[in-house]
This record gives C-alpha cells, structure tokens and sequence, in this order.
C-alpha cells in the first residue's frame, strides 16, 4: 500500500528530534481526548470513523443519482450551490483531478461542475445564468439551515432560472437537496417540492464534511470514483489510530511539528503546491486550520502559495522577509502524463541542456532547490510526499489533515470544532440590509 509521507528533514535546527520527543506526550494526549470524545466540539466528531461507518446504501443512492440526471439526462454542467466546507471539499477533490482545461470534461461524457452561493458578486451571477441560458444543466444545493444568505440567495435566483427553462416539474427533477434530517428551511422546501434530498449528518461540521453526501454527489457527479476515495480515508483512519509514534502516524508528528514552530513564534504557515491543480486543497486546507484553531487570541494564519509561479511574486518575501513562517510543501512524486522538451537548432533561449528532459524532471529541480533556498533563508520546511494524485491518495490527504488538525488544536487548547467568529460579520450585514429582526442592532 503507497501512503503519503512527510518529511520533517527540512525542519532541523529549528525543530529537532529532542524536541518531537520532549511534546509527544501532549500529542498523544490530544489524540486520546479526540478519539474517546472527551474534549470540547466532541458532539462534531462524527468525521473520526466516517470512512468507515457511511452507510453503504448512501453511496449507492449517490452513484443512482449520478446516474438518473447525469446518463439519462445527459447533463453539460453542474452547478453546486455552497459556501465554505458545503463545497470548498468537493471542488478541492474536483480540480485536483480533472484537467485544467475542463471544458474537455464534457466531451469526455462528464458534467462540467460550476459552483454558486459562494459569493454575492452580480457580475458573477450574471455570467452564470448567461453560462446556464446554453446548457443543459442540473442543481445540488447544500446547505443545513438552507438561510445562509450566500447560498439561499444563489439558489433563489437559480432555481428561477431552472423553472423559466425546464418547467417546475421539470426543475425539481434537477434538484438536489443536501441538508438537514429533519428541520430547516432547505429541508422545508426538497419535502414541499419532491426533491432527491441527502442528509449532512449532525455530528459532522462542514469543513469536516468531504467524506459525507455534501462532497460525494458532487465528486461522482464530475465522473470520479468516490469508492477510491473512502477507502483512501479509511487507510489513512487505520494509520491514525494504530500509530503512536512519531515514526508510524504522520498525522501526529505534523501536528507536534506545527505546535513547536507555533511557540517558536512561527506564527504562519504556508501550504506550497508545484502542481496548479492542488491549489483548491489549499484552499479546503485553509478553511479547516483557519476555523478550528483561529480563535481564543490564538492559532497559525494559514496560507498558501503556487510555485513555481508565485516564486516570481512573493519568493522575494519568503525568501529574506520577517522570519514568523513555516512552509509545508505538497510533493508529487509521479505526474499522470509525459511532456518531454524539444530541441531547436538555433537554441536562442538556451535551454538545449534541457532536450529530452522531462518537464516534471525540471520541476522537481526547482522544487527541491527551493526547499534548499527556503531552508537556508531560516524557514522551516515541511515536506508531504503524494506517490501520485488520484482518489484514493486524496482520501489519505483528506483524512490526514482532519486528524491532524484535532490533534493540533487540542495541543492548541482551543475547541478545534466550533467557530463562533464567523458569526460577527453576518449581525452587521443583516442590519444594514434591514434584515428583520435587525431594527435596533448597533453597528460600531
């Protein structure tokens, strides 16, 4: 079985192995806490045995769907209506794995899958419906309450689309609810209209929530094998939980490497791909640190960056600015195709040294020099070794860092599993849009 790896040489001497030692007992500690559910946010650990627990009768259900509205009824696009966790997993896992010119994706028999709800941006929503006006298209939305404002208003505007274009019994066969089980005001409507409906389990927060219904129509409706997926998850569970040792849980030993930059004042870490299609993990990534330990005055500012491009804009910055980071690097070991450097008899570039090279061959010449360069310049490094990118591989990912982050944030001390700042921005925004129930809210 090839597992990702990490790779903490990189790290010496502003982490060494003295020290992974001396902070062990507090990440085994903190492992404990999340796997017996002893901690805070301990009503949200429904992702711990998710991989392995999903009902199989839900995937079946899923893969029945996939099939009824993107085979039967031929679909060209998906649009996935969802803010943060409701959809930054799915299309994480998505761009991850199809091409980057997706438009391909349709002649190859797949829906191009397009999202909405996750800004309230006209023009966006303007190019969207145009989009739509010449596709023919199908709708998941997801979302627990069904009135979080990005998405409630997405979904108003496009499910009107949908009804102009395909009629209101035509639309709600396109329409797929993923909400509550039993309250809401999107579970009111899928039971008042007769739309397919999946649940979002109660113990799962959105930014855990890849694994469940919210990110699996998704994944299988863009034609990927979801079954991959979980039984990657369910390998990099099995790691987790039998692994004690800095030697034998990855998981772990990233959170102790993350904890002992953070009270060394590495106070933002960087998440590095050389490869564009992961730049959407990055951004799943983000959520799930930047939630669950950003809070209490406390936790690392997660960011990411694409090299080599941004090399060529914030290198310089990485390279001799103030030194409060870390950087972890996603490596590729295997690229899924073969472009190999041509010749050219009046070598005006010259690049000729390169001729028969293949261009992954050159990427990873620069990823390694900058990790080098990085280091050298007083940045630790941290390396995550992918053998290549397919679904089962993303499943470990994904299952890598959930574990890791339970385990990073109780080290923390914070509850890894609640984010009640994300509420301050929403009083504001409903009482200048003269929400009721806003009259009298002060603004400051």
């Amino acid at each position: 079985m090839s597992v990702i790896k990490l790779n903490t040489a990189r790290l010496e001497p502003q982490v060494t192995q003295d020290e992974i030692n001396q902070i062990w007992p507090e990440i085994k500690a903190a492992k404990q806490t999340l796997i017996q559910g002893t901690g805070a946010g301990n009503d949200f650990l429904g992702w711990v045995n998710l991989p392995t627990e999903l009902d199989p009768t839900i995937v079946k259900e899923i893969k029945n769907q996939v099939h009824r509205i993107a085979t039967e009824q031929k679909i060209e696009a998906f649009v996935v209506i969802g803010i943060g966790g409701s959809y930054l997993g799915a299309r994480a896992v998505i761009e991850a794995l199809q091409s980057e010119f997706a438009f391909n994706n349709v002649a190859n028999g797949k829906p191009l899958v397009v999202y909405a709800g996750h800004t309230l941006s006209e023009d966006y929503c303007h190019q969207l419906l145009e989009f739509l006006d010449t596709k023919n298209y199908a709708v998941a939305v997801i979302s627990k309450s069904g009135t979080t404002t990005e998405p409630a208003v997405a979904f108003r505007i496009v499910r009107e689309h949908l009804e102009k274009k395909y009629g209101r019994t035509g639309a709600a066969e396109r329409i797929i609810a993923i909400t509550d089980k039993q309250r809401g005001a999107l579970h009111d409507i899928a039971q008042q209209e007769h739309y397919p409906a999946f649940v979002i389990p109660d113990n799962v927060g959105g930014r855990f929530s890849v694994l469940t219904p919210v990110g699996l129509l998704p994944i299988a409706m863009a034609g990927y094998d979801i079954d991959a997926l979980l039984e990657g998850a369910k390998e990099m569970r099995q790691m987790c939980l039998d692994g004690d040792t800095p030697e034998t849980n990855p998981a772990m030993l990233y959170a102790a490497c993350r904890n002992i930059l953070y009270r060394k004042d590495k106070k933002v870490e960087m998440l590095v791909n050389f490869v564009p299609n992961l730049r959407y993990i990055s951004e799943w990534w983000k959520q799930l640190y930047g939630e669950s330990e950003g809070k209490d005055g406390k936790g690392i500012l997660p960011h990411s960056l694409s090299f080599t491009t941004d090399l060529h804009s914030m290198g310089q910055y990485v390279q001799q600015g103030e030194r409060t980071m870390f950087e972890t690097v996603i490596s590729v070991d295997h690229p899924l195709h073969e472009v190999t450097i041509p010749s050219d008899e009046k070598n005006l570039d010259g690049i000729n040294f390169l001729v028969g090279k293949h261009l992954n061959d050159i990427n990873r010449c620069a990823e390694q020099g900058t990790i080098i360069a990085h280091h050298n310049g007083g940045v630790p490094v941290l390396q995550i070794s992918l053998p290549h990118i397919d679904e089962r591989v993303l499943g470990q990912l994904i299952y890598f860092f959930e574990f890791a982050c339970g385990v990073s944030g109780y080290t923390l001390g914070v509850n890894p599993f609640d984010q009640p700042g994300v509420e301050a921005y929403k009083k504001n925004m409903f009482a200048l849009m003269g929400k009721p129930g806003y009259e009298n809210y002060k603004l400051q």
